[in-house]
């Protein structure tokens, strides 16, 4: 039998045969990625950790996400032997992961057993501003005044 090709499948973009910035691609090919795995909202993949609290984000990442007609399916990749402890707080998770998307979306958590996906660091806070000493050298400086500026506020923050 002949395959026939996918009507759903887009054409490729249109070339300018020029570059252009990555950046300027990123956004749609990211969003594209998300709509194959069922995210038509990412931000269940990216505030994974808000919603379902730091104990079951250490366990489990958000997989897939599946549309039906008796609700939505969300499958977890879960830790080896993570998958059976949270299969008994499946009825809370559901209720966190609603309440977060504002409707009633996934009625449905299946779990795949797998290695999770390393996790990104926790962005470092930056300390606030202190005074600046009045000895600093930084206020003798005899320079334009935009650099003076910059030099006092490197010096209020180290």
């Amino acid at each position: 039998m002949a395959r026939t090709p996918k009507e759903t499948q887009e054409a490729p973009p249109p070339r300018h045969n020029r570059t252009t910035p990555i950046g300027m691609e990123a956004g749609p090919a990211g969003a594209a990625a998300f709509v194959r795995a069922g995210f038509s909202d990412p931000s269940l993949v990216l505030r994974w950790s808000e919603i379902a609290g730091p104990e079951v984000a250490r366990l489990a990442q958000p997989l897939k996400f599946s549309d039906g007609p008796s609700g939505g399916t969300l499958t977890l990749r879960a830790a080896p032997g993570a998958a059976l402890f949270l299969a008994h707080e499946k009825r809370a998770l559901c209720e966190r992961i609603n309440a977060y998307l504002g409707r009633p979306a996934v009625t449905q958590i299946k779990f795949s057993q797998g290695a999770l996906l390393p996790r990104l660091p926790p962005r470092k806070t930056e300390k606030a501003a202190g005074p600046l000493p009045s000895g600093d050298p930084s206020r003798r400086y005899q320079g334009p005044d935009g650099l003076a500026k910059a030099l006092q506020a490197l010096a209020r923050r180290r």
